[in-house]
């Protein structure tokens, strides 16, 4: 994987904490950098958490699928991608009453569920040539800076933008899962 390509991933699967954090930034009233910061901290330390154990599982495994590791990386990628996509365009639930999302309990939550895409990515990144750290440590960053410009987009702007950033991530990621397959077979 290029450069390009780590940036473009880490971009994808930032996009889920990027809306969760535009979320955030509606529901509160008066935002604070703290509560900025303290979701930039949990996003970005998952996202670069949960791809480490998604490549430690990956890696694990790897004399097995070895043959097929192209087909592996491809299918996760286009899972995690089209997941965001139906997610996008689902039918969100207006009625409920928000929590407060900046409780640690649920920052813990919310950080979690929006980097469960990053674990696999992680696992495709042991499938393919990508320098780990490189990759996490981008991801994590890209995701820091976005969920803190969330919580204040989310302030500013209210729920106009966040099901098309979402949209576009999914969308990156598909289109990266294709290029690796298609690179694999291209060479293969």
């Amino acid at each position: 994987m290029s450069f390009l390509e780590i940036l473009l991933v880490s971009f994808g699967v930032a996009m889920d904490a990027f809306a969760v954090s535009v979320s955030a930034g509606v529901v509160v009233k008066k935002i604070k950098f703290r509560q900025a910061l303290l979701i930039g901290v949990f996003f970005g330390g998952f996202q670069v958490l949960m791809p480490l154990i998604g490549w430690s599982g990956g890696n694990a495994c790897k004399q097995f699928i070895e043959s097929f590791d192209h087909w592996a990386a491809f299918t996760l990628l286009v899972l995690v991608g089209g997941k965001m996509l139906y997610e996008a365009c689902g039918k969100k639930e207006e009625d409920e009453e928000p929590a407060d999302p900046f409780k640690l309990k649920i920052l813990f939550i919310m950080a979690l569920a929006t980097s469960i895409d990053a674990l696999a990515v992680g696992v495709t990144f042991s499938f393919v040539n990508v320098p780990l750290l490189l990759s996490v440590s981008m991801m994590g960053i890209v995701t820091f800076i976005f969920s803190i410009a969330g919580v204040y987009i989310g302030g500013l702007f209210g729920h106009l933008f966040e099901r098309k950033f979402e949209f576009a991530g999914g969308l990156v990621i598909i289109l990266i899962g294709v290029k690796i397959l298609i690179d694999h077979l291209w060479k293969g």
